[in-house]
């Protein structure tokens, strides 16, 4: 099974698991609720997708809950930190400011 995106999106899914088992649904049922594709919540559910707020709002939806049920206290450091590569605009200023020229 592949590895969770992050903390983050294996506690989001976790949670929406066992709402939709609370709801005693299956995956495509909650799809159908959600109006999302019943693959996508199999991945949610195993922290494979990293959800845009429209996603999260659409499955609170269909599991009847109040979206901050799914993210309540999920902390900023269950997100793992991006590297952003230099550009190369910024390589470029970096070495005009250094007076090297490569």
């Amino acid at each position: 099974m592949p590895e969770a995106k992050s903390d983050a999106a294996r506690i989001f899914g976790e949670r929406v698991r066992a709402n939709r088992q609370r709801l005693g649904i299956s995956q495509e049922t909650l799809a159908q609720l959600s109006d999302v594709h019943w693959t996508f919540v199999g991945q949610v559910e195993r922290g494979a997708r990293n959800l845009s707020l429209h996603n999260i709002i659409k499955i609170a939806g269909g599991l009847d809950v109040d979206p901050a049920v799914l993210i309540e206290g999920i902390p900023a450091s269950a997100v793992p930190r991006e590297e952003h590569p230099v550009s190369a605009a910024e390589r470029i200023r970096i070495q005009r400011q250094s007076g090297s020229s490569q």
